[in-house]
């Protein structure tokens, strides 16, 4: 259940994507989400398709591995195609007493869909292809230029790195617990939507607990290793971007030039 997200996970691997500066990537991924929030017709969602697919391949991930990680936001799909395709107005496909389906709402549905699908397959592959210290590193060198007006870059960049790397580790330790229940009886998949909701709240409770013994062990370590946060820290590894990122950077900009030109032109 839980070993189907993919999100915070890193696969090593030698591929083009893999090589890329980590701030190229996080750049190149902002830009291709917000751009997918543009889009407002066919052509610019084939355009983003065609995007997606050529990103995967030049990852060297196995496709599964990325259709694993939809598996678990399947009812949120599902729910959101259903909401809009029953709260949209236009032209009707059939009723359900007062709620009348309509092709508008069908078609806003199936966008929404594609988006979240977008979201989740670029975020998937910024984390399944950068190492939680590249990340880390990348993360900082880009809210580098904010620390003049007061942001912490370095600490920022730490406590999002950290919540990434600790979403599979939570979710595993999430299974181990339910297995363990499902072993003393626990029934976690009879019953309707709001039975299997309630039956999850004895979950939730050592897997809080997990949370804070994790989080104290961490801190713990990071402590014994005299961490202090960013102030006067080196880097062994400096990030010098290279000819292959700057031609990523200049097709995604294209790319994401194309997709609002077809916005407009829509419009």
């Amino acid at each position: 259940m839980f070993g189907n997200i993919t999100v915070g996970q890193y696969l090593p691997g030698n591929s083009v994507i893999h090589r890329l500066d980590p701030r190229i990537k996080i750049v190149i991924a902002v830009l291709f989400i917000v751009a997918i929030f543009l889009v407002v017709d066919v052509f610019g969602y084939l355009v983003a398709g065609l995007f997606g697919v050529m990103a995967v391949l030049l990852s060297g991930i196995q496709p599964r591995v990325i259709i694993r990680g939809l598996r678990p936001v399947i009812f949120i799909l599902a729910l959101t195609v259903v909401l809009h395709l029953f709260m949209n107005q236009g032209r009707p496909i059939f009723s359900i007493g007062p709620l009348v389906a309509t092709w508008e709402g069908f078609r806003l549905g199936l966008f929404m869909g594609t988006r979240i699908v977008f979201l989740i397959l670029f975020t998937s592959l910024l984390t399944l292809t950068t190492s939680p210290v590249a990340l880390t590193d990348g993360l900082e060198r880009l809210l580098k230029p904010f620390q003049r007006i007061g942001l912490p870059a370095h600490e920022l960049a730490m406590m999002m790195t950290i919540a990434l790397r600790f979403i599979p580790t939570l979710l595993e330790e999430a299974e181990k617990i339910m297995k363990a229940q499902m072993a003393r009886g626990a029934d976690f998949q009879s019953g309707n939507l709001f039975a299997r909701a309630k039956s999850l709240v004895p979950l939730l409770v050592p897997l809080f607990v997990s949370a804070f013994r994790r989080a104290d062990e961490l801190a713990t370590a990071m402590e014994a290793r005299c961490y202090r946060g960013g102030k006067g820290r080196t880097r062994m590894k400096q990030l010098v971007a290279a000819p292959r990122d700057i031609a990523a950077l200049f097709l995604t900009v294209s790319l994401v030039g194309v997709m609002i030109y077809l916005r407009h032109r829509a419009g």
